[in-house]
């Protein structure tokens, strides 16, 4: 495995100037003292300069291949259209480069196994950038799930939507793969599959469309071979501010979490059953912040990826066969 030297931050390169950037990894790069944000490249090179000045970012890059090629490069982060995500991360792992790509992993499934392919025997690190996997909360509800307090599980519900009314705005794209249940939806999926512990079947959608081909809302039903059910529900037009939550009903009570993603802005667990409610908080610091470390980690050798890229190819299985079920076609990448 490439490794940056023993005490040395590891160095990534961020491929784009988009907004999640900022949240997502110079921020808690700023405050680490094993990543840091080292380079920056941009579609247009005046972006990525303005980017650099206003955060601290010490070299510019004049494209995407000028970063990949610099060997002071550790790694890259990969926060680019949905539709771009295998192509730049295949370029990356060509690049000898370690990855953390922004969610949804890719397209489709088919190139998110593609990726996977590369990936295999490199040695080099490919995380999907599912960052609420990587906080205390998630282990806790993994915790309560299999420790059998809420007895047997029959179902599972997870909600993610919110307001996104520019038009303009790439999420609404069909051409860079977007749409609701590939940018609300990978969550409520993976987190449906991640507390599950096993992979569903689509047994049903309903799809609704706000331009030709992109949903503006998704809703699916999933069953589980063991018997258990699931709801995913992903929305881009939704009529409340926010709805993210996740819901586990067992035999004996049933455990409920709002903002189990983004707990770091406000989050509640409660476990309730007959007689019986617990309420409980994770105070640990951002998703984000625990996320890069665990990307920093696994390149300096440990094993801390929970999202690695098989989980992805899963993940985006289903969000394909969603999007058939409903009688749209999966999205299609730079690769396809």
């Amino acid at each position: 495995m490439i490794q940056p030297d023993p005490g040395t931050p590891l160095r990534i390169g961020c491929l784009g100037a988009a907004d999640i950037a900022f949240g997502a990894l110079v921020k808690p790069a700023s405050q680490s003292s094993s990543a840091t944000c080292y380079a920056i490249a941009a579609r247009d090179p005046a972006r990525a300069a303005a980017f650099a000045a206003k955060h601290g970012v010490p070299v510019v890059h004049d494209s995407y291949e000028d970063l990949l090629a610099d060997g002071d490069v550790d790694a890259v982060y990969v926060p680019l259209p949905n539709s771009l995500h295998a192509r730049w991360t295949l370029l990356a792992l060509q690049a000898g480069k370690h990855v953390l790509c922004e969610k949804p992993f890719t397209a489709n499934a088919a190139e998110a196994q593609r990726v996977a392919q590369a990936a295999e025997g490199t040695g080099l690190v490919v995380m999907e950038a599912f960052h609420w996997r990587y906080h205390p909360l998630a282990e806790r509800m993994l915790e309560i799930v299999r420790g059998g307090e809420l007895g047997e599980v029959r179902r599972l519900e997870a909600t993610f939507a919110f307001p996104l009314p520019k038009k303009d705005n790439i999420r609404w794209s069909l051409a860079l793969a977007g749409g609701a249940m590939m940018d609300a939806g990978c969550y409520a999926v993976h987190l449906v599959r991640t507390l599950a512990g096993a992979e569903p079947s689509v047994v049903s959608a309903d799809l609704r469309t706000r331009f030709p081909g992109v949903d503006r809302l998704a809703r699916a039903e999933l069953a589980f071979a063991d018997g258990r059910t699931a709801r995913v529900t992903a929305s881009m037009w939704s009529a409340r501010i926010f709805d993210m939550s996740v819901t586990v009903t067992g035999e004996q009570r049933t455990l409920h979490v709002i903002q189990p993603t983004n707990p770091q802005h406000f989050h509640r667990l409660t476990v309730r059953g007959p007689g019986f409610e617990r309420a409980e908080r994770i105070r640990a610091g951002t998703t984000y912040a625990h996320q890069l470390e665990a990307f920093a980690a696994a390149a300096a050798g440990s094993d801390t990826v929970l999202t690695p890229p098989g989980d992805s190819v899963a993940n985006m299985r289903v969000i394909d066969d969603i999007y058939r079920a409903g009688g749209l076609e999966p999205r299609r990448g730079a690769t396809d």
